[in-house]
């Protein structure tokens, strides 16, 4: 045996040496070869070639390999080129237009002797002028929305609750988080919601957060901190894995914050996000994982478990936005609709966004952004330590902050106590639940995946979604649009809790689908075609020019010119 592996290893040595042999003959022949062909070119030539070269290896890798992919790019400036050509271009440019006088004529148009004031007023108003000005816009609106016909926007509405967050609203009207030793009974309060919601979150006793302006900051925060943390580890280009569904706050996030969103997919009959997907799009540039509790589409809560053993498993971050129904879904249980950990009792969950402004029910403006641990708070802060004007630190994006609003907050946390959200909790988990059984009795539609909590979204294989969206309309109910897949939803609060008004969406939904389905097939009109037209548009491009057009509507001072022409007699926009 011993002569055996013996004659194994001098043969595998021999083999080694022939191996270098032939690398050092093919190195010798390269050397000759690039000397043959450089021997008539002078030092100057070879230099320049040289740089050149690589210049143009750095400009094709800087082409290539960007955030934007590139098919996603050549296809833009395909849409670019073609919006050039001289007929085609003014086409699309006067429907553009077109579309944005609409939309300005729907959302600027006022009534009958109103006008837009645009400059101070030469002597201030007394409080009563300035009050019946006040009634005078307040006649603008024609939503009823007391009455439980809007998807979500208002979640409580009580008058009582109103009052006390008035009152407490006006005593902290002057304060600012910001000088903490002027005013520290807000300090105070900010720290007792954070600690209060790191208890409902089952946190443990290195649990934190702040309170931020909402959802959004929340969740830009998270990825503030996590894209920072990536950096410290040497990840150049951090990248956020989240669900297709995710909130858009996490494309504003990435675009704010230099880092690439990963959409992963869902599974089509669950609507969950696709952990095995998730999984595979984990690389060395991976910063965060994210998933909803639930997301806002289709109100589906993502396995956060399996998520959250990806998430140990590869050490990294993992996020769950439970901005919706945050504060719904830690008093679910206790309602009698056990749900599956979804918090920080999970080890790999190290961060939680939650709207204290939705289902807290404290005025907008007001949430909260929550860690397992401090070591990832302090990724959050800015510090300004060499700034000529002291100091400069601040918990997230604002400075100066509306100590009221973190007040207001406070005081409802405190009024509603435990028992007030549990009970709440119980109408409107049970207004969505008998909304989504009653829908799916209905033919000619179907519920998205299986809502858990408060949000049911509805489609359809037979017809047109829309064209339900635009009957719901015309009998007073503001529902959510939403696109790919094209559905609409419903978002239920307390105020669709009220008697009667679920029995009265559900009749409205089976009697209009009732007669949608007696012509299926026939063509969206209104606002449904054009929802519905921006899905099939190539180039999106010209939805976002439309939709910066939208928000440039909304700052509006000018009478719409077509405004005439959408009015009725009352003066108010069809």
């Amino acid at each position: 045996m011993e002569c055996a592996f013996g004659d194994v290893c001098a043969f595998g040595e021999s083999a080694l040496e022939v191996y270098k042999e032939m690398l050092l003959l093919y190195l010798e022949e390269g050397r000759r070869q690039i000397n043959t062909h450089c021997a008539d070119l002078e030092p100057w030539q070879i230099i320049g070639a040289t740089v050149i070269t690589t210049l143009g290896a750095v400009w094709i890798k800087g082409f290539l390999f960007q955030q934007e992919s590139l098919r996603s790019r050549i296809k833009k400036q395909c849409f670019r080129l073609i919006r050039k050509i001289p007929f085609i271009g003014a086409t699309i440019q006067s429907q553009l237009d077109k579309a944005l006088d609409d939309m300005s004529a729907s959302l600027c148009t006022l009534k009958e002797g109103m006008s837009y004031t645009k400059q101070l007023p030469a002597k201030g108003l007394s409080q009563s002028q300035v009050l019946d000005k006040i009634r005078e816009y307040e006649t603008l609106n024609d939503v009823e929305w007391e009455k439980g016909c809007v998807s979500g926007a208002v979640y409580w509405g009580d008058e009582s609750l109103t009052n006390l967050l008035v009152k407490v609203y006006g005593d902290f009207a002057w304060s600012n988080p910001l000088h903490p030793d002027i005013f520290p009974g807000v300090r105070k309060m900010e720290a007792e919601v954070v600690r209060m919601a790191c208890t409902l979150f089952n946190g443990g006793p290195n649990s934190c957060g702040t309170v931020t302006s909402g959802g959004t900051e929340s969740i830009l925060m998270a990825c503030k901190s996590y894209r920072d943390m990536a950096y410290e580890r040497g990840i150049k280009y951090p990248e956020i894995l989240a669900p297709v569904s995710v909130h858009a706050a996490f494309d504003k996030a990435a675009h704010y914050f230099g880092m690439k969103l990963v959409h992963i997919p869902l599974d089509k009959k669950t609507m969950k996000v696709d952990v095995k997907a998730m999984k595979s799009a984990i690389s060395k540039n991976t910063a965060m994982l994210v998933c909803s509790a639930p997301q806002f589409p289709h109100g589906i809560i993502d396995p956060v478990e399996e998520v959250a053993k990806l998430a140990v498993r590869y050490k990294i971050p993992m996020h769950v936005d439970a901005c919706l129904g945050g504060f719904l879904i830690v008093f679910m249980t206790k309602a009698g609709f056990p749900l599956a950990p979804f918090d920080f009792r999970l080890k790999g969950v190290t961060s939680i966004s939650a709207d204290t402004h939705k289902y807290g029910y404290a005025p907008k403006g007001s949430s909260v952004i929550l860690y397992s641990d401090k070591k990832y708070r302090h990724y959050q802060y800015f510090v300004a330590p060499d700034w000529q004007g002291g100091i400069y630190a601040s918990p997230s994006i604002a400075g100066s902050r509306p100590g009221g609003i973190i007040a207001a907050c406070w005081a409802t946390m405190m009024h509603m106590g435990e028992n007030g959200y549990v009970e709440a909790t119980k109408k409107i988990v049970s207004t969505a639940r008998k909304i989504r059984n009653e829908i799916r009795k209905i033919n000619g539609v179907f519920v998205f995946g299986n809502p858990e909590v408060s949000v049911v979204a509805i489609g359809s294989d037979v017809f047109d979604i829309f064209r339900l969206s635009n009957a719901l309309t015309s009998k007073g109910w503001n529902l959510n649009t939403l696109q790919y897949p094209s559905s609409i939803h419903i978002c239920c609060t307390v105020l669709h809790t009220q008697p009667g008004v679920a029995d009265q969406f559900i009749n409205v939904v089976r009697e209009q689908v009732a007669i949608i389905m007696k012509n299926p097939k026939e063509k969206t009109t209104g606002m449904g075609a054009i929802y519905g037209m921006a899905q099939s548009i190539p180039d999106r491009s010209m939805v976002s020019e439309i939709s910066r057009g939208f928000l440039d509507c909304l700052y509006s001072t000018e009478v719409p010119k077509t405004s005439n022409s959408h009015m009725n007699g009352n003066g108010k926009a069809h």
